[in-house]
């Protein structure tokens, strides 16, 4: 059509209309008419008016009445079920997967998302003109109900944030705040935070009020999403609402929330350069506002992992961290691993920054547990490169190349800043051990573990080590974990390599 148009409104417009055909000939005819781009890419940053008209005019008033209903009581979703779509409409006169089904096959602007055709979703320009029409069909309770029956369904097959977030758009307040709440494992740490964080700004203060364990949610997101300068106020409203309340396990955990966030919220301050409180934190908020996600948990832990020795105006500030995440392990419910594992993290981070290496060892082991418990990596890669650094400082090169081994193992490909400081630490514990290495063996092997090694070496399995020795494999298998801990290896190329420096293997 002749355009000539800047790539960046073309990408745009790319973008939005999913590359299809009709809107983006309805885009160009549009802009035919426009003195230039600008108005275009207003109306393509606004409601898309002429898409959309388009949309209602000639695809939804063609439809068969009961075909309408479906598409505008279904638009609330993000994917689309079967089984969902008839929780929704309650007594649909065809099945929800047959209605699924039949729409695909007329190209009515649904996308299949698996190969089983089990979900969907509505093309964006499709669903945008429904939700439009749906909002001029029903009146705001009849459309909160329907939020409320995909809540309840999505609940049911354990989509929790998505059923928060329709509880969210129903307004049902106690629904939403149990959600979030996620039975002891807040939804906002489980990859919900910028979801959280928009519900919880809706609330009109009386509201957090009467719920204080809300108030608890908002001063943690605000921490999660990057904004710990307004974490503060928040905790000290929860702790308003929690007066006088009885102290059962529900409380306590609260009680123990609000002194993990404010412990991570003195430990940035600790990370940043400047004397005054309050622009470290400003400035660690700046730093975090550089990433785009809402999650800013990794971006948390880089800031306040110890990356160099704690000088002497901190000292008040690691004992502010020490009593807050000494105070929330006490109050924590045991089973409350996510916030009891960053609440050690940050105790074992603040005694390794005081130089109390057996407590801070203490505290990292405990994260490393935690994690092993849960099967998460990042915090026990951290704890274990805390580890290793203070191994390095009490002059125990071995265990300290022992643990950023098993750290750089851990992480595999993960993109982590820290990993350099692993690889540096192991580099200079090996540096460290080069020079005696002969004499560095701590335990012998006993006889069969010698025997082992030697079959080891050879290439033999465990299965074959087993047979040739007349032994189980899971004895094999605990020979090996022995050998590898008197060697201080943590593979067989290792042992192979540290025993041939040993002069524990036959001459070839």
């Amino acid at each position: 059509m002749e355009l000539r148009l800047p790539m960046d409104i073309v990408e745009t417009l790319a973008s939005r209309t999913e590359g299809w055909i009709a809107g983006l000939q309805l885009a160009a005819l549009s802009i035919q008419g426009d003195q230039g781009p600008d108005r275009f890419m207003q109306s393509i940053a606004g409601s898309h008016r002429f898409v959309l008209d388009y949309l209602v005019e000639e695809v939804l008033h063609r439809q068969p009445q009961e075909v309408q209903t479906f598409l505008l009581r279904t638009s609330v979703l993000d994917r689309l079920s079967g089984s969902l779509c008839d929780a929704i409409l309650l007594d649909p006169g065809m099945s929800g997967q047959e209605r699924l089904l039949d729409l695909e096959r007329r190209n009515m602007f649904v996308i299949p998302l698996d190969h089983e055709r089990r979900w969907y979703r509505y093309h964006r320009l499709f669903a945008e003109s429904l939700q439009r029409r749906l909002q001029d069909s029903l009146d705001g309770s009849e459309i909160a109900e329907l939020h409320r029956r995909a809540s309840a369904w999505h609940e049911y097959r354990g989509f929790e944030i998505e059923a928060f977030r329709h509880a969210g758009e129903s307004a049902d307040i106690d629904r939403a705040a149990r959600l979030l709440e996620g039975g002891g494992m807040p939804l906002h740490l489980r990859g919900a935070a910028g979801l959280s964080l928009k519900w919880l700004e809706s609330l009109p203060a009386a509201e957090l009020d009467a719920r204080p364990a809300l108030w608890v949610m908002s001063g943690s997101v605000l921490l999660i999403t990057g904004k710990p300068t307004h974490v503060e106020p928040k905790l000290r409203s929860a702790e308003a609402a929690l007066e006088g309340a009885d102290l059962d396990d529900r409380v306590r955990d609260l009680i123990g929330l609000i002194a993990t966030t404010r412990a991570a919220v003195a430990s940035l301050k600790m990370a940043a350069t400047t004397n005054e409180a309050r622009w470290e934190l400003q400035a660690a908020e700046a730093s975090m506002r550089m990433t785009e996600h809402d999650d800013k948990t990794d971006d948390l832990i880089k800031l306040i992992a110890p990356s160099k020795d704690a000088g002497a105006n901190e000292s008040r500030e690691i004992d502010y961290v020490i009593a807050q995440a000494s105070r929330a392990l006490d109050y924590l419910r045991p089973d409350n691993l996510p916030v009891r594992t960053s609440a050690a993290w940050m105790l074992g981070v603040a005694r390794h920054r005081r130089g109390d290496h057996a407590e801070a060892r203490n505290a990292y082991n405990e994260v490393i547990a935690y994690c092993r418990m849960m099967g998460h990596n990042l915090m026990a890669i951290m704890s274990l490169i805390g580890l290793g650094q203070i191994e390095e400082a009490d002059n125990e090169p071995r265990s300290a190349e022992s643990r950023y081994e098993e750290a750089l193992l851990l992480a595999g490909d993960l993109p982590l800043p820290a990993l350099r400081e692993a690889q540096a630490g192991l580099e200079r514990a090996r540096a460290r051990l080069r020079p005696g290495m002969k004499r560095d063996l701590i335990e012998p092997l006993s006889q069969r573990e010698l025997e082992v090694l030697v079959l080891i070496a050879k290439g033999l399995s465990n299965r074959d080590i087993g047979a040739k020795l007349f032994l189980a494999v899971d004895t094999v298998k605990g020979h090996n974990r022995r050998i590898f801990e008197k060697l201080h290896v943590q593979r067989r190329t290792e042992a192979i390599a540290r025993a041939q420096e040993l002069n524990l293997l036959p001459p070839p």
